[in-house]
């Protein structure tokens, strides 16, 4: 109904202006009196209530969907925005100092590239730490490998050195930090940066038909534990005698004659 009251409306509109364009009807004495070289010129006259076609009605429909358009809009700048930080993060020339306070910050420092000489690999050691890297906790022994997120300013086969250690502990003694341990570090070397299993992000508006959905895989760096310092360290006796399996003894069935 509300699209045919708009279609007769402009139809009288329509019609109004082709008459009023059309030039009025001469009279019988103008006619009967010729006059000659006369140019009658009729001026395009427009009525004052004409205006051009200009207003829209709007319906539930549409206003849902001026609403999703302005939801997109504002999501579409939001993850433009994001993505211009992060852009320009990663685009912006960092001094020597600057990148040593920012790894810092996270809780590592990077000592250089891994040598061939260098000998950084050692037998496993019956200690264990606790560190921080970022807001993540991990609890690494020698020769652990752990995932992190993300570590800039380092490189495959860099050397690090894990700076916010936050509990140490043997089979002899543990030591705690308040909330760290000045006189301990956990070495760890850069073995790749690599991306994890991707995750599905899904919104969803009940009555708005609204869905979206959206993948991410999280960038990751793999760090290799070398070495635990700052504790006392047990000597691992070995005695060069391989360790017996215990046997179990069968057991002896008392028999009746």
């Amino acid at each position: 109904m509300a699209h045919r009251r708009c279609l007769q409306s402009f139809v009288r509109h329509a019609t109004a202006l082709v008459c009023l364009r059309k030039s009025p009807p001469l009279s019988t004495l103008e006619i009967l009196t010729t006059k000659p070289n006369q140019v009658i010129t009729t001026p395009k006259l427009e009525p004052s209530w004409f205006t051009p076609w200009s207003h829209f009605r709007h319906f539930s429909s549409s206003k849902s969907d001026d609403s999703e358009n302005e939801v997109e809009v504002e999501e579409s700048s939001d993850g433009e925005a994001e993505n211009d930080e992060v852009a320009a993060d990663l685009d912006r020339d960092y001094s020597p100092e600057e990148k040593e306070a920012e790894a810092a910050a996270i809780g590592y420092k990077v000592v250089g590239p891994l040598q061939r000489s260098d000998r950084v690999f050692k037998d496993y050691e019956p200690v264990f730490a606790v560190v921080q890297i970022g807001s993540h906790q991990f609890k690494v022994s020698n020769g652990d490998s752990i995932f992190t997120e993300r570590l800039k300013f380092c490189e495959v086969n860099d050397k690090l050195i894990l700076n916010k250690v936050l509990l140490l502990g043997s089979p002899s003694q543990t030591i705690i930090g308040r909330p760290i341990l000045l006189d301990a570090a956990v070495h760890a070397v850069v073995e790749e940066h690599a991306l994890d299993a991707k995750v599905i992000i899904f919104k969803k508006k009940r009555r708005k038909n609204y869905r979206r959905t959206k993948g991410h895989r999280q960038e990751l760096t793999k760090l290799r534990i070398t070495d635990i310092q700052g504790i006392e360290k047990p000597e691992i006796k070995t005695d060069g005698k391989p360790l017996k399996a215990a046997l179990k003894k069968p057991e002896k069935v008392a028999t009746t004659a």
